[in-house]
């Protein structure tokens, strides 16, 4: 975002698919893995058919490629143990999921419920960070605000994951969006849970 350090949005997501990358570089694997970082998310192009993750998508679906799995690491960084530290777009959901931001969201449309389900069971089984999933219809606020809302458009299955970005993180899109902002330990804890959750769903 223009005048944003971007630390968290969406540092904090380009800093984990790299990790991850490293982490499975040579390592052999029964599926096909890509970790990819998409240009023009932010306006102008919010939404747009120029985002990047657009025109990925739609090469991919042009040339045939199965993608049984979308994941969009976005804004993963911020945390907060205060009382009603977390807000919603809907009113009616902050009756269901938690009021204090100190979890890692799993966020997917309808349609990506089964991925989601699969996702955040195995992030439950290895990873030592609370998290809260939902498969929403996408015309919610924030659902389908990032990358796998281009694999949706082309027909693929994708998830977000995310720490609610505006929904808790008090500096989202503007100049203090800075490094000190994160919470580094989990951060890390969200990566190595992460880590497992694609180990796992290669192995299906």
């Amino acid at each position: 975002m223009f005048g944003s350090p971007g630390a968290n949005d969406n540092g904090s997501g380009v800093a984990a698919m790299l990790a991850l990358a490293r982490r499975f570089a040579g390592k052999a694997s029964q599926h096909t893995l890509r970790f990819v970082a998409f240009v023009n998310e932010e306006p102008p192009y919010f939404l747009s058919d120029e985002m990047g993750s657009f025109i990925y998508a739609g090469r991919c679906k042009a040339r045939g490629d199965e993608i049984p799995v979308m994941i969009s690491l976005e804004t993963i960084g911020y945390f907060s143990d205060a009382p009603n530290s977390q807000k919603y777009p809907s009113p009616g959901l902050g009756i269901f999921y938690p009021k204090v931001g100190n979890f890692i969201g799993f966020v997917g449309n309808v349609r990506s419920r089964t991925l989601l389900r699969r996702v955040i069971a195995a992030f439950r089984k290895y990873a030592k960070i609370p998290s809260e999933g939902a498969a929403l219809p996408s015309f919610i606020p924030g659902v389908s605000w990032s990358d796998q809302r281009s694999f949706w458009r082309h027909g693929y299955p994708g998830i977000m994951v995310t720490d609610t970005a505006p929904f808790r993180y008090p500096y989202y899109h503007s100049a203090d969006d800075t490094p000190d902002k994160l919470d580094y330990d989990r951060f890390a804890l969200v990566v190595s849970g992460m880590e497992k959750v694609i180990e796992h769903l290669d192995k299906l």
